[in-house]
């Protein structure tokens, strides 16, 4: 007898119990859906057991539940609830649950008036990917107007920004393409990515990225999906580095006589890819270009070595303009594809309203997740800068506002912005990865 008149049979030998229903109970007495016996693949497995049981069959006449339009029988399947880890870093570091707004407790008296900024823009600051569509990441009760302790030790949530320990770095001096060569100690957060070779199996410098807590790497969608998967995979972090070109410690002269030398790097392997889900390779609208490296081992805190800070607000919702940096070790001139030392350059922000018809030609809409910099003759992000964070300096700390996505080709052509993934929209989507 063929596994549809087994079906039918049985089905024959039994009165519907939810006919209609698309939730129901399975003999079990598991939440289950009513569908059709071929959109169920435990019970079609259990059909075409050739040493099925009568309890067996059995089971398959008490998960009976109807009739499609099409006349096939329909079974209660059980429904498989993925368990989904709702744990998530608040804005001032301590481990919470992503939920509703509303049942929040910790958040309940920020939103009594009268209203304050602070408390606003912690709400604000606390949004993650969750069951609800305004859903937070709830921790403890806190208070934000009492300023916290700096304690600068390497933790896997992202530092809150009032610590100062993230986003400092000790550089003095001189505050890519067409970029100058950074202080030794600039930007400790800056870290490249290692990939194994496919073909080779080398070592392969092809991606930046921004370190954001002791564990997490901020870096673009497209450098771990994609054609970059073709040339290699991602296999390490490395952190610490000044010269590409030295295994060694590096040193360079300073004003005054003498040498400034690092430490030695870090080389870190990364223990967990996450693309964001809805990051599409072959898309040429280049959206959701964000990912994050879980490292397996926590980074030190260093001089040499510490985390930047994540936005505090909307850079692109106020009036006054704004200088960004972009740093890292890529494209230095057309004729060659990467630099040796880690260099920076000073882009302007572009609106979205003015970087939009640079991109008309290629038919690329931009969206409020992509924000525009750049424009500059001879001075842009480029090849090998991939990954690497558009930063904005608050006078006080840096802030990693922009993901190098996309640009012109040449990099550095005049009123061509280059393109990044604005972070601050993707604040939710980071807190719901980045777990303790």
């Amino acid at each position: 007898m063929t596994p549809l008149l087994i079906v039918s049979a049985i089905v024959a030998l039994h009165v519907c119990r939810v006919q209609g229903q698309s939730q129901c109970t399975t003999p079990t007495g598991r939440n289950g859906k009513c569908l059709t016996i071929y959109e169920c693949p435990t019970l079609v497995a259990l059909i075409q057991n050739p040493d099925r049981t009568n309890e067996d069959l059995k089971f398959l006449r008490e998960s009976q539940c109807g009739f499609s339009e099409q006349n096939l029988p329909k079974v209660c399947c059980e429904t498989v609830v993925e368990e989904v880890d709702r744990t998530c870093f608040t804005p001032d570091a301590n481990i919470g649950t992503c939920m509703s707004l509303k049942s929040c407790p910790a958040m309940k008296t920020f939103l009594d008036p009268p209203y304050s900024s602070e408390n606003l823009a912690f709400v604000q600051n606390s949004r993650c990917e969750g069951p609800d569509n305004y859903s937070v990441c709830c921790g403890p009760q806190i208070n934000i107007v009492t300023k916290p302790s700096r304690i600068c030790m390497p933790s896997a949530a992202p530092p809150d920004p009032r610590t100062e320990c993230c986003g400092l770095d000790s550089a003095s001096g001189n505050r890519i393409f067409g970029g100058n060569e950074t202080a030794i100690d600039q930007y400790p957060w800056l870290t490249i990515v290692e990939y194994r070779g496919v073909k080779d199996n080398k070592i392969k410098l092809l991606c930046g990225g921004a370190l954001i807590s002791s564990k997490y790497v901020l870096t673009a969608g497209h450098c771990v999906a994609g054609q970059v998967l073709r040339v290699g995979t991602p296999v390490n972090v490395r952190l610490g580095e000044y010269d590409t070109g030295n295994d060694g410690i590096d040193c360079v002269e300073v004003e005054g006589g003498g040498q400034d030398c690092n430490e030695p790097l870090v080389i870190i392997p990364i223990e967990k890819v996450i693309p964001h889900k809805d990051y599409d390779p072959d898309s040429p609208l280049k959206r959701h270009d964000i990912a994050l490296l879980r490292l397996k081992d926590e980074a030190p805190y260093t001089d040499f070595i510490r985390p930047i800070c994540l936005p505090a607000s909307d850079i692109m919702q106020t009036s006054s303009p704004h200088m960004l940096f972009v740093a890292g070790w890529g494209a230095i001139s057309d004729m060659k594809s990467y630099s040796n030392v880690k260099l920076h350059v000073e882009l302007p922000y572009i609106s979205t309203e003015d970087c939009q018809p640079s991109y008309e030609v290629r038919k690329v809409q931009l969206w409020n997740g992509q924000m525009c910099a750049g424009g500059v003759e001879g001075k842009d992000s480029c090849k090998g800068d991939s990954g690497g964070p558009l930063m904005f300096d608050t006078g006080r700390i840096y802030q990693v506002v922009g993901i190098v996505s996309f640009g012109p080709s040449p990099c550095g052509r005049e009123n061509v912005p280059g393109v990044y993934t604005k972070v601050y929209e993707y604040l939710p989507w980071i807190r719901s990865q980045m777990k303790p």
